[in-house]
């Protein structure tokens, strides 16, 4: 792997400390809890989109995205298929109700319809997932970027953290937004300019169609999946379905997306910033993906490693395995070798279609000698976690882009783990704040008092994320992790609201107890999926969950004898 230069090292730590310091200086005196948690209501609709977006797109996206697309191909945009449909109910629904109230969170709305403890579950099913999660966005990244730059996993856990408590402590909601527009500025550029060096170097070899062609003859350019398979994690019924419920939940009642708009100056420009990030969603992350495929295209070229992420190489290799784990990849060089010469033959075949079989059957082979080096890695370390998907992209970005554009990257992708992570902070503290603190332990303190608890409630979730991160381990597939843990938790949310919109006689004390059970079937069905007992995709859950929230809920309500039965 090349070494990391100056030149990077400055662009990289430049791009950072720039976003950090702009934070910072515009933002700062916040003097008071409105103008802290809500930014003083004074976003502009551009604003909030790109804060909108900013907050869901994590590094996790950058890293795990590009690697899925190589993996597996474009199937994965129908993750989003569900969402312009939510952004318009939401924009219908939720916005002028919150707006209405003039709430600081989406829970307080719930005290109002139901009762205290309601308010008091939903806030903690909320603070549950997502303090985990922003354990998560700050651990995914740093455990690439450590073995790639060569800091330590912790340090560069605490690196991620510290810059992104020193502006979101410092300026709160309006930090968050402000800094978002710049991360957001440099996260486009960065995946442009390397999407613009994969599409000239796929052209030094083929057309852009014969790329294209070639990508769909290995199963990659697939976007749609017809097929109704409650088993499959990607198709377009479970995108549109289950993405809408789990869409409507993120961004209806999840406080880290819910602070972003709330603290826009008007409906209207609330209401502009979600229909904007519904409208540029699905074609950002059908972008984010085709460069994953522009980077299998690129290894049809170029010798891929058998294995990307190199210290489970070194693991291997340091074994009584690594002759085992050489002759592997002799037999990739030769499989690759063999590919390269039909590929010529594509070129200039005029009838492609037994080329492409051929192709095709050599990739299958090659995916099995990948599998077979991960056995070896096991083998060698059964405490290895041999899924190398999240390591594929950044590999490409390491070793064959220029000096200064590998800098601009790693920026990339340290910028998108930050825009998360202080939306995540951002949440956590008006949730504990306004929902927790204010509501249920000290009702008398004045502005400066709920200030100064914010800022300190916004430093300690920090500090948790910093410990959950330096403790947790990697997930299969890391944008897969966050996403199945929001589908554990965001339906049981989703179900209380829409209770609370559109059943009106359903009381608090049903839709408690339903939340409860629903909840509790969620978790048990998760377990029984992890054990092979069933098989149902994780985005299902979405569906699952409110369904037996409305349900149950209005059954218990329905039981209830009256008094004078």
């Amino acid at each position: 792997m090349k070494e990391f230069g100056w030149i990077d090292w400055s662009v990289m730590l430049g791009t950072l400390f720039f976003i950090v310091a702009y934070g910072v200086w515009k933002t700062r005196g916040s003097k008071n809890i409105k103008g802290y948690l809500l930014g003083g209501k004074e976003s502009n609709w551009w604003t909030i989109g790109l804060s909108v977006m900013a907050t869901q797109a994590s590094a996790i996206t950058f890293l795990s995205t590009p690697g899925q697309a190589y993996m597996e191909g474009m199937g994965f945009v129908q993750f989003y298929f569900g969402l312009p449909l939510a952004m318009i109910i939401i924009s219908t629904v939720f916005i002028p109700l919150y707006y209405k109230l003039k709430v600081y969170t989406a829970y307080e709305f719930l005290e109002s319809r139901f009762d205290n403890k309601t308010r008091l579950l939903t806030a903690s099913l909320f603070l549950l997932q997502r303090g985990l999660a922003a354990g998560i966005t700050i651990y995914a990244p740093a455990i690439i970027l450590s073995q790639i730059i060569g800091w330590s996993l912790n340090f560069t856990i605490f690196f991620i953290g510290a810059l992104v408590i020193i502006y979101t402590v410092s300026g709160g909601t309006k930090a968050v937004s402000q800094t978002h527009k710049q991360q957001m500025a440099v996260i486009f550029l960065g995946m442009f300019i390397a999407c613009g060096f994969l599409i000239s170097y796929l052209t030094d070899h083929l057309s852009f169609g014969e790329g294209i062609e070639l990508a769909g003859a290995m199963d990659k350019m697939q976007v749609i999946d017809w097929e109704f398979n409650p088993g499959s994690r990607y198709n377009i019924w479970s995108g549109i379905i289950g993405g809408l419920f789990l869409q409507l939940s993120y961004f209806g009642t999840d406080q880290s997306q819910v602070q972003r708009y709330l603290s826009g100056s008007s409906v209207k420009e609330s209401r502009l910033g979600l229909m904007f990030n519904g409208l540029l969603k699905i074609p950002m992350q059908f972008f984010i993906l085709f460069v994953g495929v522009l980077v299998f295209l690129f290894y049809q070229f170029v010798l891929p490693p058998l294995h990307f992420n190199q210290a489970n190489v070194d693991k291997v290799m340091n074994s009584e395995y690594a002759t085992e784990y050489q002759a592997v990849e002799k037999q990739q060089t030769a499989v690759f070798e063999e590919k390269q010469a039909l590929i010529q033959e594509f070129k200039t075949a005029d009838n492609r279609d037994d080329i492409k079989s051929e192709i095709n059957a050599l990739h299958q082979r090659e995916q099995a000698l990948m599998t077979q080096s991960k056995d070896l890695i096991k083998q060698a370390d059964a405490d290895a976690e041999t899924q190398d998907d999240d390591y594929i992209f950044i590999t490409f970005v390491i070793n064959y882009l220029p000096v200064g554009i590998v800098g601009l990257l790693l920026a990339v992708i340290f910028s998108a783990a930050m825009s998360s992570t202080s939306a995540e902070l951002n949440a956590l503290a008006s949730t504990t704040t306004v929902d927790i603190y204010k509501r249920n332990i000290n009702q008398k303190g004045d502005d400066t008092h709920y200030l100064k608890r914010s800022k300190l409630f916004t430093l300690m979730f920090g500090l948790f994320a910093i410990a959950f991160a330096a403790m947790a381990s990697l997930f299969d597939n890391l944008i897969e992790a966050v996403n199945i843990l929001g589908s554990l938790f965001y339906g049981t949310i989703l179900g209380i609201f829409l209770v609370a919109f559109f059943i009106k006689w359903v009381k608090g004390n049903a839709v408690f107890i339903a939340a409860l059970i629903s909840q509790a079937i969620i978790i048990a069905l998760y377990t029984l999926n992890r054990f092979e007992v069933i098989d149902i995709g994780y985005l299902w859950y979405n569906l699952i969950a409110p369904a037996l929230v409305v349900g149950l809920a209005m059954v218990i309500e329905k039981s209830k004898v009256k008094p004078n039965e």
